[in-house]
């Protein structure tokens, strides 16, 4: 795999070198001509038709198994993965969209441990238009997991955009709010509608409000369409010193009637099975990104996180409570169980009050058209 990683490197360099001019614009992914597919003996292929050339890198993650490809920059308007994938093969789920300022990502998962045996990316010298090529073949699982991982080369895509760090005033009271998925990762998407859009208007207003109010100073994790790994969430409100964190979210669930608004706070146990459901959507989003999830945890770390968590705890859900008492005073639809607790990883800082809100749910129709009322 080091070959096929260090190939692909010369390709983004000789692009670079070659044609700086030509990458200017953003390439835009034809969904009628682009195709990923099974072959013969084990064999899989993509075949993704751009518009242009772009700089690219290809790597693979373990645990679950999938191939990441980087891209500077794809448009993937208009495609969706029914529209490029093979029922029923190999790779079972391609997801694609833009990853942090500038670039772009595709997620392609894998049934079995597969490895590139060709990548390249032939540009047609009269249109410019270009296809960018992968072919895989069969590995040993030890074969793939041995060379699992991001490429060591962090500069060429920046982790994220990073929020300014700030220095606090003491007397100032700063609410990180945090509009959940983003970029890559919709969220729950039902008749047309992403969660991540509707989150962000809604962390874009409630930040507006709280500024005016004059009583506290508004920070996002992210103010675009960006996507910010679930521990960069966390670690934004660390640099800008907030005294609350809030995560915004309008999930969808496979079964049950879910309406209204639930805050949930954090806990190991959740307190059903729809929650339990919910954080474990929630923290999959890093990995259904492609991001590496590769690390090791700090035992002694944990104990002494749980140890803070002894005093924030009740001040999340002193925050939780309250929070419920404004939207039923606002006359909002709140869910039957309105307080809830999850291992929502958003909720795992140490030392800022948390709760995550889901202010309404994509699989009800009534809560699908309360969110998509701007009153």
């Amino acid at each position: 795999m080091r070959r096929v990683i260090q190939t692909a490197a010369m390709i983004l360099a000789f692009a670079n070198a070659a044609n700086a001019q030509d990458f200017g614009v953003i390439a835009r992914v034809d969904p009628v001509a682009s195709q990923i597919q099974d072959g013969w003996f084990g064999k899989s292929s993509v075949a993704l038709h751009l518009s242009q050339g772009v700089p690219f890198r290809v790597f693979h993650l373990d645990d679950p198994a999938r191939l990441i490809v980087d891209f500077k920059e794809a448009d993937w308007t208009g495609v969706s993965a029914d529209d490029i994938l093979e029922a029923d093969g190999r790779i079972t789920a391609a997801r694609f969209g833009s990853f942090q300022a500038g670039w772009s990502r595709m997620v392609l998962e894998l049934s079995e441990p597969m490895l590139p045996i060709e990548i390249g990316m032939p540009v047609d010298q009269v249109t410019g238009q270009a296809v960018l090529r992968i072919a895989l073949g069969p590995v040993t699982e030890e074969e793939f997991a041995a060379n699992a991982g991001s490429p060591p080369n962090a500069n060429w895509a920046p982790e994220q955009a990073r929020t300014p760090v700030v220095e606090k005033i003491d007397d100032e009271f700063i609410v990180m709010i945090d509009p959940g998925h983003g970029g890559i990762d919709p969220g729950a998407v039902r008749d047309g509608v992403n969660e991540k859009d509707l989150m962000l208007t809604l962390g874009r207003g409630l930040a507006e409000a709280l500024v005016r109010s004059g009583e506290a100073k508004a920070f996002l994790t992210r103010n675009d369409d960006s996507f910010v790994s679930l521990p960069a969430r966390v670690s934004l409100a660390h640099e800008v010193g907030a005294d609350l964190f809030i995560s915004l979210h309008a999930d969808a669930l496979s079964n049950g009637q879910a309406e209204g608004a639930t805050v949930y706070t954090l806990s190991d146990e959740a307190s059903d099975a729809a929650s339990a459901q919910l954080a474990s959507q929630h923290n999959r989003a890093d990995i259904i990104a492609g991001v590496d999830l590769n690390g090791s945890d700090d035992e002694v770390a944990n104990a002494l996180i749980d140890l803070a968590r002894q005093e924030t705890g009740p001040r999340s859900e002193a925050l939780a409570t309250a929070l419920l008492e404004m939207i039923e005073e606002a006359g909002a639809p709140l869910s039957k169980k309105r307080q809830k607790q999850a291992g929502f990883s958003v909720l795992k800082s140490a030392d800022i009050p948390s709760v995550l809100i889901e202010v309404g749910f994509l699989s009800s129709s009534r809560d699908r058209a309360n969110l998509r009322d701007p009153e």
